[in-house]
């Protein structure tokens, strides 16, 4: 059995909090820099010039990279044989986000009620946390800033079954399109399929949590995120969404079984930022 100080575990977390606003990641700095050279548009690439000179800025001035720094989102997986000491976890973690907003000067953008106050919680909380139990000895906390721009413009679909692949393409394609530049392109692509309603979305989500460049296990669904980030990038909707061919850095799938009578689809956007972070322990 492995003992984990939940003390340990919150500065951990307010520390992802900040770096994430803070610092872009490399995968995603070098995939900008990649397409520079290949973007045709000019005004596409003016605008990627734009967003590499606002990545320095931001770290060399400890500011976030977007005004919006996004719900906290956490994917966290618990080895069955871990224990903690210290208190609950996700208590932890809401007092890690309060935390780490808070010192590190950046934006809450949370109300505590929908529809009636809509009155802001003031420190970033509550965070979304999704929680897995594996058969392990370790906790792995995955965090995503994720700004509101893109999130508005995930979409899902109950397909039937017999829309096939090309319904998930056409499904696909027409919420990237539909997005335009609203997610602040180029960006990151999470495609969930099969589960069922609210799985389907959960597994867009987290395919997005997955490293730039890391390519799905399975043949078929490897085959699918390569041609789906090259449609994708035929749209002709460009860095900032202002045209060109640099539209999304990468497309990442999820799978899951599902019902006979189904074919869940969701898709989630990330903007250039990316804002993910993750520590284990």
């Amino acid at each position: 059995m492995k003992i984990i100080d939940l003390n340990v575990v919150k500065e951990k977390v307010k520390q992802m909090c900040i770096e994430a606003n803070i610092y872009a990641s490399k995968e995603v700095e070098d995939s900008i820099k990649e397409w520079l050279d290949k973007e045709d548009s000019s005004l596409g690439q003016y605008v990627l010039k734009q967003i590499l000179d606002s990545y320095k800025i931001s770290g060399d001035e400890s500011m976030p990279v977007c005004q919006d720094t996004g719900t906290s989102v956490f994917m966290v997986t618990i080895g069955q044989d871990v224990r903690f000491t210290g208190g609950d976890l996700k208590t932890v973690i809401n007092e890690a986000v309060a935390s780490g907003y808070k010192d590190g000067y950046l934006r809450g953008s949370i109300v505590s009620d929908p529809l009636v106050s809509r009155r802001n919680t003031g420190d970033n909380t509550p965070p979304v946390i999704h929680i897995d139990v594996v058969k392990d000895e370790e906790l792995k906390i995955a965090f995503m800033a994720k700004g509101s721009g893109c999130e508005n413009m995930g979409r899902l679909k109950m397909l039937k079954p017999s829309d096939g692949v090309e319904g998930v393409r056409q499904f696909v394609y027409e919420t990237v399109q539909k997005a335009g530049g609203m997610p602040c392109p180029p960006v990151v692509i999470g495609v969930g399929i099969g589960s069922n309603f609210e799985g389907c979305a959960i597994l867009a989500k987290k395919a997005l949590f997955r490293n730039i460049g890391e390519l799905h296990n399975d043949p078929f669904y490897r085959n699918l995120e390569k041609e789906l980030l090259d449609g994708v990038n035929r749209l002709g909707i460009g860095p900032g969404g202002w045209g060109g061919r640099f539209t999304a850095i990468a497309v990442h799938i999820e799978t899951a079984p599902c019902h006979i009578a189904s074919l869940p689809v969701a898709v989630n956007i990330d903007c250039h930022a990316h804002r993910v972070r993750e520590v284990i322990f």
